[in-house]
């Protein structure tokens, strides 16, 4: 069994992992950790682990952590910074669902994050958790950044082009959506039921943190330099994320050609579904599951709307865009099945 601990318990990512390795039939949950909660136990914060979860939060300082074989950090950026060496140190695998360790370059983070990185050293060594594109990097890890939700996206939606060199990398455009839950568990006004209801609003236009993460690792799969216009947007739903992506086309090419260049390259993915050209995939198809689906569509237009292709990607925020893709990190560090603990089928309705 997996000795498995979580530092940041009590938010919404947090709880999506204690839901997950609850049910993981390889997992031993050892220690969960929040400073305000200590001594709670977590099926009285959270009724559903009630006979699924027995264990009580503890305080930071309190926890084994370093008896444990992984710890996901469920944190703000900087808390995993501050604790990732100690635990490696003592053999302990880690995987990180926040910012500390997604981006190479230090001089970045800290511009974004607005933070100094603590432990710089560690940044080479991180292996980006995506699977689809980084499994074998990830299989031999022992320190995983877990990819930001919108760019888990707008990567598994342009990878197949951008292999391909069919289109123009510097031309991109997402359009995102999130649920409201990918904002985090805390209070805040933006939140609130009568501020997010009836209500839509785009966010981060002139830059958003996830920017800077999607091009370096799009740079890694394009030929040419890639440039993105990115939109973040907040939908009034508890969960879900709908990102439709924009690219230009080089050179001509049929539906069927640019259908088949998708369903080759996930053909083999557990959790990627390319569905029927010109189908329109809906957020509550892949809700509470690790499923990810993607559909193709061709404007039918003259000028440069006809040299475009539109990839509508969608995927459950907390789930493939967190939690679930760092249990899916965590099955091949440890040479489990990737997809233990993550067959569940979408909640509907």
């Amino acid at each position: 069994m997996i000795k498995v601990g979580i530092v940041g318990g009590t938010g919404y990512t947090g709880v999506e992992l204690l839901r997950l390795l609850s049910a993981h039939p390889q997992v031993q949950l050892q220690a969960i950790t929040s400073r305000k909660e200590d001594g709670m136990k977590v099926s009285e914060m959270f009724p559903s682990l009630r006979g699924r979860v027995d264990l009580a939060f503890s305080a930071p300082e309190k926890a084994d952590l370093a008896a444990c074989d992984v710890v996901f950090f469920a944190t703000p950026h900087g808390v995993a910074m501050a604790q990732a060496p100690e635990l490696l140190a003592a053999g302990v695998k880690v995987i990180d669902l926040g910012a500390d360790f997604r981006l190479k370059d230090r001089a970045v983070f800290e511009k974004w994050y607005g933070i100094p990185h603590t432990c710089p050293e560690l940044l080479a060594e991180a292996a980006y958790g995506l699977p689809e594109l980084n499994r074998e990097k990830i299989r031999n890890a022992r320190l995983i950044a877990n990819p930001g939700c919108y760019p888990t996206t707008i990567q598994l939606g342009l990878y197949p082009l951008l292999k391909a060199g069919v289109v123009h990398a510097k031309r991109l455009i997402a359009d995102c959506k999130s649920g409201v839950s990918g904002a985090g568990r805390k209070a805040e006004v933006g939140m609130l039921l009568a501020e997010a209801g009836d209500n839509f609003k785009a966010y981060g236009v002139s830059g958003h943190r996830h920017t800077p993460e999607t091009l370096e690792q799009l740079s890694y799969i394009s030929a040419e330099k890639p440039g993105l216009l990115f939109t973040p947007h907040l939908v009034p739903m508890i969960r879900g994320m709908h990102s439709t992506l924009y690219a230009q086309l080089k050179t001509e090419i049929s539906n069927q050609a640019l259908q088949e260049l998708f369903e080759q390259a996930y053909q083999a993915e557990p959790f990627v579904d390319v569905l029927p050209f010109g189908s329109h995939p809906e957020t509550r198809s892949t809700r509470a599951s690790n499923m990810l689906r993607i559909a193709l569509h061709r404007p039918q237009q003259d000028g440069w709307a006809g040299d475009t292709v539109t990839v509508l990607v969608v995927q459950d925020n907390l789930v493939k865009g967190a939690s679930g893709q760092a249990v899916q990190c965590m099955n091949l560090m440890f040479g489990l099945q990737e997809s233990a603990g993550l067959l569940h089928v979408p909640v509907l309705p």
